[in-house]
């Protein structure tokens, strides 16, 4: 039985999520991950304010095929939740974070990315430093470029990023951020237990940290710490219109929207894509067998060994 620990409901999270953690020194830090099944490797990243935990179907559904491979960001899941005085809480130290990740795991083979909101960015900013290790691409509900056509940023997001007054007692005491996801980024109603291991990491304000960060690295302008980072990715996403590529995307998303669906499609008109009507945000809550079907019919298709 998993032991209580930092808030996370022991015996529904070893129900939910029954894999061994594992954990790995990053520049000081201790990040946790998980690493099931052999084979192919397929890298998963999470974005804000999940962790690893959403993607407990594919790596149940996947596992007994390939090496399913998900890390909580430092700030997120098991991994340390150092204060912004230990760690910047920055997309370039992500990055950082990543390569160093990957580096020490020495993956012989070619990497699948599975990426889901900011998890795009940070996973997609590695594949444009590192094309050679990339295999092919699976995008749910995320970007790696700025906002399609000068949409700006969805109201709640300009709140927690530039009314700190108000947004870091709402984000940071409250648990909002988190809180209202489960409201906001999906379309039906989760079950109980799920609320609370998607919640169980940020029981504290001081566990709350990268919850509040992720949002005020959201750059606007080229003065912001990750606006060339961003740059960087989106003028360099073309390097990969020969990868295999899925999108699976969930229709009834509050912050990745149609345009952005969009603006992937106008990049990569060749990759497979799937509208998901029933689903939000979060599509591997909303609609984790159609993204299990899909994926499985893509990696059949794609699979180079």
């Amino acid at each position: 039985m998993v032991k209580q620990r930092n808030g996370f409901p022991g015996e529904e999270l070893q129900r939910l999520y029954p894999f061994q953690s594992r954990f790995m020194d990053i520049f000081g830090h201790r990040l946790h991950y998980v690493d099931e099944g052999d084979g192919i490797p397929i890298l998963m990243l999470h974005g804000n304010p999940t962790w690893s935990f959403y993607f407990r179907h594919l790596i149940k559904s996947f596992s007994g095929r390939y090496r399913m491979i998900a890390p909580d960001h430092v700030g997120c899941g098991y991994s340390d939740k150092p204060s912004s005085a230990d760690y910047p809480y920055t997309l370039a130290r992500r990055v950082e974070d990543l390569e160093r990740f990957l580096s020490t795991l020495a993956l012989k083979e070619k990497i699948t990315l599975v990426l889901h909101d900011w998890g795009g960015m940070i996973g997609m900013a590695y594949a444009v430093r590192h094309p050679e290790r990339i295999n092919r691409i699976v995008l749910l509900n995320t970007a790696a470029f700025f906002p399609p056509r000068g949409k700006r940023l969805p109201l709640r997001l300009r709140l927690i990023r530039d009314l700190p007054f108000l947004s870091k007692p709402a984000v940071l005491g409250l648990n909002l951020f988190a809180r209202g996801a489960l409201l906001m980024a999906v379309r039906k109603r989760l079950p109980i237990d799920v609320k609370r291991c998607l919640l169980a990491p940020y029981d504290s304000w001081e566990n709350r940290i990268a919850t509040y960060r992720f949002v005020e690295d959201i750059p606007v302008s080229p003065s912001d710490p990750s606006y060339a980072v961003v740059d960087e990715v989106s003028r360099n996403l073309y390097r990969f219109r020969e990868a295999p590529m899925l999108i699976c995307w969930g229709r009834h998303d509050f912050v990745f929207d149609l345009d952005y669906l969009n603006e992937w499609r106008q990049r990569f008109p060749e990759a497979e894509t799937h509208l998901i009507d029933d689903a939000g945000h979060y599509i591997l809550e909303d609609a984790p067998e159609k993204v299990e079907t899909h994926m499985a019919d893509f990696l059949s298709k794609t699979d180079i060994y």
